[in-house]
């Protein structure tokens, strides 16, 4: 392991009782005082180490590792049937390096010359899934002048359109399914000039496209064409300067059209060095890349892995092939999110519950395990390792050093039993587009962190605003409670052309309003408990925070997902659920006293319409809820369940798989109005 002058280790002993600490003279009334990391304080740009541009964090890499393996795929071996090679092939630093200068000269002489460009950035927009080629573009983009746009590759044809007039893209890099997309678009966005194929089109289609494309006034060419103009006419890098454009994420909304945040060098650059502290990946780690680089945490978690000079190995694409493809590529490194782990956590225990011998072992191993990890910490135990816990650590490769969660809450007894089964760090964060996703983490072997996001990152101060009207104060006993409000130079500045929404997100000081709650513990951990906003007044005149009421269900392992109803002429909620299919088929089986499999789609939906599963289900939601401290009105009183999921496609969830409300409404109205038109069950009051 290469001692790399970027990452700053973790002291020798972690301070677990004192991770935060509070600025003096900071607490206001209406707000607590600031809240700092206890261990490396507070960073900015003179910190010593800190990356200050993105070309930094790319030539950092390059520098420790250009001979070295950077990113890596799976070669398609046939196209009927699909079958991919059992080995990742690789293109080392110093390779990407030439392309990215070949494509960056190409494009800055197109911007130059004035074919490409017209808006107020030299702005490229990339739509495809995660693949070398992905990153490689956005290193261009970051060392070459320009400002990446992402796209998520599963978005609908209405918000292509608005994004690319509303960041003025000229030129989109897509993978070849979108072209034809693109050119039935091209009426509606003038803007764009230039579409390039990621991937190698043959003759007949080059020239099927390239005469659309110039009907259309649109120019069709391919990225090795690219390279090979830039290869004849090459620029030199162009320095950054931190203030400058890097990127414009947008944020999937659940209403309204996409929010563009505009990221600055600084920002990302600082996210960036902040994660370099306590860093505990060595230099020759492999990440696993399967979470949608055009959102911002697996782009940070990327960069990290790009700044010490790691290796990246992009997965098929297939969400089935994902086990393959990790057990092919054994990664040390798994940014991960909860509804994956969850099912991780799901099969396991499912395992664990057989009967004899083997089950009872399991549920020893998971005792001993989780008794050491609550007392010292510790996450490994030479025999139950090499018994028990091997199996689930061979389903991701076996190497696992570091497994992060993010992007949605995960229940505290799934974490605890993640860290004790894969035996290394999990951690969990807590962030968003707007701070980089570099906000909390969670101290590595911490025994009780299990249900929070961990103390401030060095890059950042937080603290907590009242929320009056749902009774959150600073003044809250025993811990603070309100608004979390994040500051730091990881932190956006603005939305694009939006000035209502980002007066509404950034106060006159500074402070990122992130319309979640949160509260501090005694040691400085910050947990999130709720959400300003999707607030709804029910009949009685209670007040439901209805995405609260959401997390707290959907960590019980029979969820997969959860749509919570509240209507303002009812007294009670009411929810659409899609059961996880392991768990439900050993549910109906019991139930029904015949064998239910979890690949029987039709069995599962017929259970669903089971008058007694659903009452097992609803049972089950009511223990969780009670478990976690719901009151009564914020009960599900009834429930539907579904194998038909919320989904990009029936535009009932965005593409970062957050519910859009309305939209899960209307495609469950004739449920949900006949839910509350059986009344509320008498007795069911908590």
């Amino acid at each position: 392991m290469v001692e790399h002058p970027h990452v700053i280790p973790w002291p020798e002993n972690l301070p677990y009782d004192r991770q935060a600490i509070t600025v003096p003279g900071t607490k206001r009334p209406g707000q607590t005082a600031h809240y700092r990391n206890a261990i490396f304080g507070l960073i900015d740009l003179n910190t010593p180490n800190a990356f200050k541009t993105m070309p930094e964090i790319f030539d950092a890499g390059l520098q420790v590792s250009r001979d070295r393996p950077f990113l890596g795929h799976r070669p398609i071996l046939s196209k009927g049937p699909l079958k991919f090679a059992n080995h990742f092939t690789w293109e080392t630093y110093g390779q990407v390096d030439v392309r990215r200068r070949h494509i960056g000269s190409a494009l800055h002489s197109f911007f130059k010359s004035g074919e490409l460009g017209g808006g107020e950035f030299n702005t490229i927009g990339i739509w495809a899934p995660n693949r070398p080629e992905w990153q490689i573009l956005d290193i261009v983009a970051q060392t070459y002048g320009m400002v990446s746009v992402s796209l998520y590759d599963t978005l609908g044809v209405g918000s292509v359109e608005y994004i690319t007039n509303h960041a003025h893209l000229s030129v989109l890099f897509v993978s070849q399914e979108h072209i034809s997309t693109l050119l039935r678009l091209s009426p509606q966005v003038s803007v764009l000039k230039m579409i390039v194929s990621i991937d190698n089109l043959d003759p007949e289609q080059k020239r099927i496209y390239s005469e659309w494309g110039k009907a259309q006034g649109l120019r069709i060419l391919e990225l090795r064409e690219l390279e090979a103009l830039g290869k004849q006419h090459p620029v030199q890098v162009i320095p950054a300067s931190p203030e400058d454009v890097v990127s414009i994420c947008y944020t999937s909304g659940t209403t309204g059209n996409p929010k563009g945040a505009l990221l600055r060098h600084k920002n990302l650059a600082m996210a960036i060095t902040s994660n370099m502290h306590g860093l505990s990946i060595a230099d020759d780690a492999v990440l696993l890349s399967y979470l949608p680089l055009a959102h911002i945490y697996e782009r940070i978690c990327e960069l990290c892995v790009v700044a010490i000079g790691g290796k990246v190995g992009y997965f098929t694409g297939d969400p089935l092939r994902l086990l393959e493809d990790a057990q092919i590529l054994k990664p040390n490194f798994f940014p991960s999110v909860p509804r994956v782990l969850n099912r991780v956590y799901q099969s396991a225990m499912v395992a664990g519950a057989t009967p004899g011998l083997k089950g009872n072992l399991f549920r020893r191993a998971l005792q001993t395990k989780l008794d050491r990890l609550h007392t010292t910490g510790g996450v490994t135990h030479a025999l139950w390792d090499r018994l028990v816990f091997r199996k689930i650590q061979a389903v991701l490769g076996g190497n696992l050093r570091l497994v992060s969660s993010g992007s949605a809450p995960i229940s505290p007894d799934v974490m605890d039993f993640l860290k004790i089964s894969f035996a290394c760090e999990v951690t969990e964060g807590y962030g968003m587009t707007e701070n980089c996703a570099a906000c909390t983490k969670a101290l590595p072997n911490d025994p009780t962190s299990s249900g929070t996001v961990g103390p401030p990152q060095p890059v950042n101060e937080i603290k907590l605003v009242d929320v009056p009207e749902m009774g959150y104060t600073a003044e809250d006993k025993p811990n603070p409670r309100g608004e979390v409000c994040v500051r730091g130079l990881n932190c956006f500045s603005e939305y694009y052309k939006d000035e209502k929404n980002t007066k509404a997100t950034i106060d006159p000081e500074g402070w990122l309003h992130t319309g979640d709650v949160g509260e501090f513990d005694s040691v400085g951990r910050l947990k999130i408990i709720d959400r300003v906003k999707n607030i709804m007044k029910l009949a009685q005149g209670e007040y439901v925070a209805l995405e609260k009421v959401e997390n707290v269900y959907g960590g019980s392992p029979i969820v997969a997902q959860i749509y919570v109803h509240g209507d303002s002429l009812q007294a009670y909620l009411v929810a659409v659920m899609i059961p996880d299919p392991v768990q439900f088929a050993s549910l109906a089986t019991n139930v029904l006293g015949k064998p239910v499999v979890a690949e029987d789609i039709p069995a599962l939906s017929a259970a669903c319409e089971d008058a007694r599963i659903n009452a097992k289900v609803l049972s089950i939601l009511v223990k969780e809820a009670k478990r976690s401290g719901l009151k009564g009105f914020e009960t599900v009183k009834r429930l539907h369940l579904s194998m038909v999921p919320f989904s990009v496609e029936t535009s009932t969830m965005t593409p970062t798989m957050k519910i859009r409300r309305m939209d899960a409404y209307n495609f469950y109205k004739t449920e949900i109005d006949a839910l509350y038109a059986l009344g509320e069950p008498v007795g069911s009051k908590l």
